[in-house]
This record gives structure tokens, C-alpha cells and sequence, in this order.
């Protein structure tokens, strides 16, 4: 198996629901799932960056280590570039960005990443999945990207591409018959080296005009290898709904 760290940032103050990292999904902390997932992948070491002491105190015991980061980051990047340091990583180590409120990533999913970081050349890495249907390909909240022949994105964008222009002229209600359209799947895989130069770097013109932080990548000329899921990403926790879909699914009552 590729050699490989898993890292998780967990912010205490979440905008849309505070307290994220430990509100309880099935009697325990949402961090404490995500966790159980990147250990279950097979991660040589598996670290979550924190900004309160109460989000190590959850996670004693579990088996992974927390680095205590600053509560000043802008994005999880930031806490990651900073976590890579606390662990002292080497420049050449692969890690990967799990985020702190999927508890349902599958491990498969999570080494797909690394795997793509060791068997490729692009300084970055992540995943995403087929768009099955049209309300996904017309939801800003989804996004969408779209690649080239050897793999690597070309874009990443909140609307809908390729544009589909003959199929939507004449309906806009179903997906077209003809074409690929993919959904990215937020979790990113790069080498120590390649992350504290991108957490470095300033913010891009387009990442802000559609406030996604891996455009900053491309922007700067940097390549994002991008990789099918080889199995699906459940939907992530966000807001109180998500969190009750979730726990819903996983007592198995949804």
C-alpha cells in the first residue's frame, strides 16, 4: 500500500453549525467518525488540526494525534500547513486533506487519493463522481468540474460545465443524452512541500469570484490530478439538516 498521513482539519466555530466537530452523530462526536474513516484507510499516521482543546478531549483515546492550531486560520489549508509542521512531516510526505465534517468518506476513497499523488506528477490530487441528474448539474452548492484527457482539471466552477448548449436550448429539465459531467468531491491529496507553498500563496482572482480555494491552483499553474471515486461520498455535514440526514442514515432510519 502507498505510504501516506491523513490530516483533518476540525474549526470549533463553524459558521452554519457551531460547535461542528462535536456534535454527536449517533451519541458521538462528528469528528470522532471522521477519524474511525481515516484510520480505517490505512494511513500511517492520522492527525487532526484543532483550534479548541475540547475537540482533543473527544478524541482521546482513539488512536489518532491532535495538533492544536491556531484559531486565526482563514481556511483549512492554513490549519493544515501549520498541523504538517506541528507533525514534522518531511516536504516529500503525502497527506491527505480529509475534511472534518465527512463521516461517511469511504476508505477506499481516501487511498484513491494517495494513490494519486504517488503514481502521477501532478502537485496536487482529488476526487470526483459522475452527475447522475439535473438538479445536481443546475445546484451552485455542487460543484463542477471538468478535466483533461490525462486526468488533470482543467476548471472547477459552481456552474454548470461544459455547458451543454444544444440539449439545454431545447430542455433544461433532464440531463443531456450525450457528454461527461462530473461533481467534485471536496478531499485533496499533495505532498508536505506542495502544501505549505500553496498555503502560501495569495488568494486568486478566481477562486474569489466562485469562492473555491483550489482554483488558487490552477490560477498559479499548478496541477490538480482529478480521479474517479471508486465508491460514493455520502453528503457531508454542514448545516442541523445535514446532521439530521446523517443521523438518519447512520441508526438506519433514513
Amino acid at each position: 500500500m502507498d505510504d501516506f498521513v491523513v490530516a483533518i482539519p476540525a474549526r470549533y466555530a463553524a459558521t452554519r453549525l457551531p460547535g461542528k466537530p462535536l456534535q454527536l452523530l449517533a451519541g458521538e462526536p462528528l469528528v470522532l467518525h471522521v477519524a474511525r474513516r481515516a484510520l480505517a484507510a490505512g494511513a500511517r499516521e492520522v492527525w487532526v488540526a484543532a483550534d479548541d482543546e475540547r475537540i482533543a478531549a473527544a478524541l482521546d483515546g482513539c488512536g489518532v494525534r491532535v495538533a492544536m492550531t491556531s484559531t486565526a486560520h482563514a481556511s483549512g489549508t492554513d490549519r493544515l500547513a501549520e498541523c504538517a509542521r506541528i507533525a514534522g512531516w518531511s516536504d516529500d510526505t503525502v497527506v491527505v486533506n480529509l475534511q472534518g465534517d465527512e463521516p461517511f468518506a469511504p476508505a477506499a476513497g481516501i487511498r484513491a487519493v494517495a494513490a494519486l499523488m504517488h503514481g502521477g506528477t501532478a502537485e496536487m490530487a482529488t476526487l470526483a463522481a459522475p452527475v447522475t441528474d439535473v438538479e445536481t448539474l443546475l445546484d451552485p452548492n455542487a460543484v463542477k468540474l471538468v478535466r483533461a484527457g490525462n486526468g488533470h482539471a482543467l476548471y472547477f466552477s459552481r456552474a454548470p460545465i461544459p455547458w451543454p448548449r444544444d440539449a439545454f436550448a431545447r430542455d433544461r429539465s433532464r440531463m443531456p443524452d450525450q457528454g461527461e459531467w462530473l461533481r467534485h468531491i471536496g478531499i485533496y491529496g499533495y505532498r508536505v512541500g506542495f502544501l505549505q507553498r500553496f498555503a502560501s500563496l495569495p488568494p486568486g482572482r478566481l477562486e474569489q469570484i466562485e469562492s473555491l480555494e483550489q482554483l488558487r491552483v490552477l490560477e498559479a499553474g499548478y496541477r490538480i490530478a482529478v480521479g474517479i471515486t471508486p465508491e460514493p461520498f455520502p453528503p457531508g455535514v454542514d448545516t442541523p439538516e445535514d446532521l439530521a440526514r446523517a443521523e438518519a442514515r447512520i441508526t438506519g432510519h433514513g
